[in-house]
């Protein structure tokens, strides 16, 4: 089955104002800028992501927050995007940080069809017993805060349940991808990807090189096809880097 739609804006068109997203990436390394773009000129809003960061003021996900498009997020590091920061304590964003392990899996079990699983991270912390602040009000008081999660002792030791992340729609970026959907991620971008693609109920990948089917080696793919719904070929995407830490 070819999966292969021809524009970025034509593979997103059915994702409509209120959808949730699990969106691959770390940073701005492994993003689905295309994809991301694509849905900006759509017009949609009211979006509810989750993925591991909300990009930085002008690239990722940031352009999406900057234009007001994203309700909720759910992520673990916010550290770069000043307007990410000025939403949330203006009460304009509701916010679910979760620790980065716990993350991942919950991705990875919602993918996998596990409602929910225990996990020693956040065991003592308001992750476990509540309270972190979700949303502000207009006066900079909790409007939501996050609710308690059950805790339970194996083995004499306490583990928090966490639930397993389902979203709408997934979208990924891929170093090479074929019409049937298999992705192969370059490097370190198989961070969140192939988590999120399988964690969405419709995965869409853009690819920066598209082949054909039975080229890519079976022990080199990440996401089988089984996961992707939906490939859009988009050479020459535009990779730019989050901070630079090397001296001139």
């Amino acid at each position: 089955m070819d999966k292969v739609v021809e524009t970025a804006a034509e593979a997103v068109q059915d994702i409509s104002s209120g959808a949730s997203l699990a969106v691959g990436g770390f940073g701005l390394c492994g993003i689905p800028m295309m994809l991301i773009q694509a849905l900006l000129a759509s017009g949609i809003s009211d979006l509810v992501t989750v993925s591991n960061n909300c990009g930085v003021d002008d690239w990722g996900l940031g352009v999406l927050l900057s234009a007001k498009r994203i309700r909720r997020t759910t992520g673990s590091y916010v550290g770069e995007n000043k307007e990410f920061e000025r939403q949330f304590l203006s009460g304009e964003l509701e916010v679910e940080l979760v620790p980065q392990g716990t993350l991942a899996e919950r991705l990875r079990a919602g993918g996998a069809g596990i409602p929910a699983f225990y996990t020693p991270a956040g065991v003592g912390t308001q992750v476990a017993e509540g309270g972190l602040p979700w949303r502000y009000d207009s006066e900079g008081r909790v409007a939501l805060a996050s609710p308690p999660k059950e805790v339970r002792e194996f083995a004499g030791k306490r583990y928090v349940l966490e639930s397993g992340i389902r979203t709408d729609f997934a979208m990924v970026h891929a170093r090479y991808g074929d019409r049937d959907g298999n992705l192969v991620y370059e490097k370190s971008a198989a961070n969140f990807n192939p988590l999120c693609a399988a964690a969405g109920r419709v995965t869409i990948a853009e690819v920066e090189e598209l082949v054909e089917p039975g080229e890519l080696d079976p022990m080199a793919v990440h996401t089988p096809g089984i996961f992707v719904q939906r490939v859009v070929h988009t050479p020459g995407v535009e990779k730019r880097i989050e901070r630079r830490t090397v001296t001139q």
